[in-house]
């Protein structure tokens, strides 16, 4: 084997994915510094009906970034040798600029414009992250294992950046967060200029590879995805409004905090585990019905448990089908429009990320109507996945047989 082969997970010596992981636990750590400062501008800093038009304003501007990212970044990632991998050195720098901006700018509303474009950025980055895995594994029953792994990375960065970036918006403040951040994102351009670059230019897409994203695999999957990011957004900013509305301590949201984080580490822990059980799809349906259940126990039982129970399965089921979508669609997916269908499906994705946040915003229940509406809406979908599924041709379903070469 040449050293510019795609090198094995197991090997030792610092692989095309081990390049590809650091940078993107770097740029996640960056991500982390510039969340914090927004989540203390635009939401904690104001009362309850205050941070809800801020919240609308800022979930409007999440969904923006995706009229870039799906028709202008998605065909330059694949028809651009080394696009991917000059994507993430660029995002990188453009975030690094964009925090010292933003530092700048922190009670103004130049805030927002600069913010949208921080996202346009994270998500490209995302993008190209995503379309790199299947260029550094040799092997598809690899690629649950690799994108486990990459999440797993970033939740370590993540919890490595969070407690240092709250400290020094303790100390200091929110500028100082962003200006730090800028410091992450330097770094993050040298690691992204390590990873190698790819082997193949995509052709401008034919007709056929858009057929390749219209198989029944992957438009099932994308749906069951689609619901799963909504209850994501759904909870996410619940979860906030009802703890802020009941008057908790902040601690309590802290432990939502921290019952989410375990929920996903929990869910990349045990994906490569029931890869080798079970094939995509069966991951992605178990993720959607799994949590229902007892979901609805925590909300006939309501408590402040039940709110931090809930972040842990949504995050547990959310980190498992995320896995296994990934994979199913670099599997199925037409490799030299792999950029592209990221970029379109990350862009459905966030719309229904932004309508379940907007739901939960305009959402004047409690905990418990909140709770058992997510376990409703769970146990809809994936009984809904796994009937599509069950109908898909076997080959779609069955595993697959071992490779011979």
């Amino acid at each position: 084997m040449t050293t510019d082969a795609p090198i094995r997970l197991e090997s030792t010596t610092f692989t095309p994915f081990s390049r590809l992981a650091l940078a993107h636990a770097i740029s996640v750590c960056g991500d982390v510094f510039v969340t914090i400062s927004l989540a203390d501008s635009i939401f904690f800093g104001a009362t309850a009906s205050a941070a809800r038009g801020k919240v609308v304003l800022y979930l409007v501007l999440t969904m923006a970034p995706f009229a870039v990212v799906a028709p202008v970044l998605g065909p330059l990632l694949d028809r651009t040798r080394g696009g991917r991998r000059l994507l993430i050195a660029a995002a990188a720098a453009g975030r690094a600029v964009l925090c010292l901006l933003m530092a700048g700018a922190i009670d103004q509303l130049l805030l927002y414009p600069l913010a949208f474009a921080m996202l346009v950025l994270s998500k490209g980055h995302s993008v190209a992250k995503s379309a790199l895995v299947p260029a550094v594994v040799d092997d598809p029953d690899e690629l649950v294992r690799a994108n486990s792994r990459l999440a797993l990375i970033a939740i370590l960065g993540g919890t490595v950046a969070a407690p240092i970036a709250a400290a020094i918006l303790k100390v200091s403040s929110a500028a100082w967060v962003l200006r730090f951040g800028a410091v992450i994102f330097v770094v993050g351009i040298v690691a992204a200029l390590a990873i190698p670059r790819a082997k193949q230019v995509g052709p401008p897409e034919t007709r056929e590879d858009r057929e390749l994203l219209h198989v029944p695999s992957i438009v099932t999957a994308g749906s069951a995805m689609g619901l799963m990011r909504g209850v994501v957004g759904f909870l996410t900013f619940f979860a906030a409004f009802v703890l802020k509305k009941q008057g908790e301590p902040a601690w309590v949201y802290g432990l939502v905090i921290v019952g989410s984080a375990i929920g996903n580490a929990t869910g990349n822990l045990i994906a490569p585990l029931l890869r080798q059980k079970v094939r995509e799809e069966w991951i992605l349906a178990g993720s959607l019905v799994a949590p229902a259940i007892p979901l609805f126990f925590a909300a006939r039982s309501y408590g402040r448990l039940s709110i931090v129970f809930a972040g842990f399965a949504v995050a547990a089921a959310s980190a498992l089908a995320r896995i296994a979508f990934d994979s199913l669609l670099q599997r199925d997916g037409a490799d030299a429009a792999r950029g592209r269908a990221f970029a379109r499906f990350e862009t459905r994705f966030q719309i229904v990320w932004v309508i379940g946040g907007l739901v939960a915003v305009a959402f004047f229940g409690g905990g418990r109507a909140g709770i058992f509406l997510i376990a409703l809406v769970l146990l809809f979908g994936g009984l809904s996945y796994i009937g599509a599924v069950r109908r898909q041709d076997p080959r779609n379903t069955a595993p697959e047989p071992e490779a011979t070469g």
